[in-house]
């Protein structure tokens, strides 16, 4: 079986406890118009340009006789500064598992481990539950996950971590639409789910100035978080630099300031994270 990836991140240290693999699953149900990593929104490998630094020279698209280059129409090889690269590598389930696995040692010293991020890692949810099972009982094992996804899915990848980390946007259903592209209903759902079931969590928001960092909106994502833990995340301003590296262009909607007060005191169990 083989899976999308579009990173792994080594030696990580906020996606989840200790020292950490990140796996980025490619793809991505979801089109927040804050995206910071526009380059695993697509299901498909894709070229990745550093843009800010190409001269324009033409030599990309010099014909050549690279295999891997053929699906792109560009030579992948030849830029003198080495700006092109492909956004999105096969992973056999085994080679991967085998891949992370070398780190074990620093993950058992650290309390650290592997976590499944994205793009959405719930948008290959097979290959995301082949990959647990041989990770299960080695090491530990997160995901990161927007948590949209049918309950099938989801169950069948949050059953096999060991820790959940989901995100909780937007609250409206209207707004969820507007500025992430899907209904809300099924990550509401997915929250219920997971909060029942005793897995250890963590709801994840995102401040975003003046679309998720209002007083509103906290208030009526504290309902939703109750007791569980949350993370309040600080908005990535870098982002926006890398959409035209895969050809896309950055949202201007986002507004310059939010709530100007302490929002964890809206919640029962919140912390805040730079």
């Amino acid at each position: 079986m083989k899976g999308l990836i579009f990173d792994i991140k080594e030696f990580a240290l906020h996606d989840g406890g200790g020292i950490r693999d990140t796996v980025f699953f490619k793809g991505c149900p979801l089109r927040c118009v804050w995206c910071h990593n526009p380059e695993g929104l697509s299901r498909e490998r894709e070229l990745y340009i550093r843009k800010a630094r190409c001269t324009n020279c033409g030599l990309c698209r010099t014909p050549c006789n690279h295999p891997d280059c053929a699906p792109f129409g560009r030579c992948l090889h030849i830029c003198p500064q080495n700006l092109i690269s492909v956004a999105g590598q096969e992973w056999e389930c085994d080679a991967l598992a085998e891949h992370l696995l070398r780190h074990k040692a620093i993950f058992d010293e650290t309390g650290g481990g592997v976590t499944l991020s994205g793009g959405e890692p719930l948008l290959q949810a097979d290959f995301c539950e082949a990959l647990l099972l041989r990770l299960s009982g080695k090491v530990h094992v997160a995901i990161e996950t927007s948590g949209y996804a049918s309950e099938e899915h989801f169950w069948k990848v949050i059953s096999k971590c060991d820790l959940v980390m989901m995100d909780l946007k937007l609250a409206s259903p209207t707004a969820h639409k507007e500025f992430t592209g899907v209904n809300n209903d099924p990550i509401l759902q997915n929250a219920k789910r997971l909060q029942k079931s005793g897995k250890e969590h963590l709801f994840r928001i995102p401040r975003i100035p003046s679309i998720t960092d209002t007083e509103e909106n906290l208030r009526a994502l504290a309902e939703i978080a109750g007791e569980s833990p949350v993370e309040l995340l600080s908005y990535n301003t870098m982002a926006a630099a890398k959409y035209p590296n895969v050809g896309r262009e950055f949202s201007r909607r986002i507004g310059k300031t939010g709530f100007e007060g302490d929002p964890t005191k809206f919640f029962q169990n919140a912390v805040c994270r730079k």
